[in-house]
């Protein structure tokens, strides 16, 4: 064989090492952003935006005024949780989550059907809280307009099916679409039953909007990192980097034999 041959093979197998390793590393970073552990909408994302966040908070609807009317069925401490799933469930999940969060995002497509079968099962209770933290870091009020729409569907018994909705069809984070209630509406259509005259009304009204603030304040007085923010028997299993659909699974099925 020529040196010209063996020079050329190297190069190839050196080209073809480079290409797999580039893809192990994508594959890395997939994995990280579905288990979510490296990927958070974190307080201190206005710093890293720069001009843009210059604005945030500057939207005058943003603000709500007017008395806390919590949603249908809420409950917990200022009746600030969203419940799904039976309450004599033996395991409790609590989820701190902004529909405009892309992480959020990530979080519900790896864990939904895992959730879903364990909700359904009568084995998980969820209890979500919904925040506001994109808003105060881009301006706008897509998170929180998003979070009152939610609150009318739980009025409406219609909770987890808009919700699941919302992060199908979440815009970009820097794009306020959610600021829209004709897009909320428009959006609650994709639910059987939900887009009603009371519904719309809600969602027109802002009727939820000082609970969405009250929520938003209760998650920084709690002095979590970002969104999302879950908690299994108050450990937050977001930061485990070792989490996954099935380990959480078995995680709610041991404490069900408790």
């Amino acid at each position: 064989m020529s040196e010209k041959n063996r020079d050329g093979k190297r190069m190839a197998r050196e080209r073809l090492a480079a290409e797999r390793e580039k893809q192990r590393a994508a594959d890395k970073r997939r994995r990280a952003l579905i288990v979510g552990a490296s990927v958070v909408c974190v307080l201190g994302l206005a710093a890293v935006i720069g001009v843009v966040a210059a604005n945030a908070g500057k939207d005058k609807n943003t603000a709500s005024s007017g008395p806390v009317v919590a949603p249908s069925g809420a409950q917990g401490k200022d009746s600030l949780a969203i419940p799904v799933g039976k309450d004599d469930a033996k395991a409790t999940l609590t989820v701190w989550e902004d529909f405009r969060c892309p992480a959020c995002q990530a979080f519900e497509t790896a864990y939904r059907p895992t959730l879903h079968e364990l909700v359904d099962a009568g084995q998980l209770r969820i209890e979500y809280h919904l925040v506001t933290l994109i808003d105060g870091n881009l301006g706008g009020s897509g998170s929180r307009n998003a979070a009152n729409a939610a609150a009318c569907a739980q009025d409406a018994g219609k909770f987890r099916d808009f919700h699941d909705v919302l992060y199908e069809n979440q815009p970009k984070e820097t794009d306020d679409a959610f600021a829209g209630n004709d897009k909320l509406i428009e959006l609650a259509g994709k639910v059987e039953g939900l887009n009603t005259p009371a519904f719309q009304k809600c969602v027109k009204d802002g009727t939820h909007n000082s609970w969405v603030v009250k929520s938003n304040q209760a998650f920084q007085a709690g002095k979590f990192n970002g969104t999302p923010t879950v908690l299994l028997g108050g450990k937050n299993i977001y930061e485990d980097q070792t989490m996954t659909p099935a380990k959480l699974k078995q995680l709610v099925e041991d404490a069900n034999k408790q």
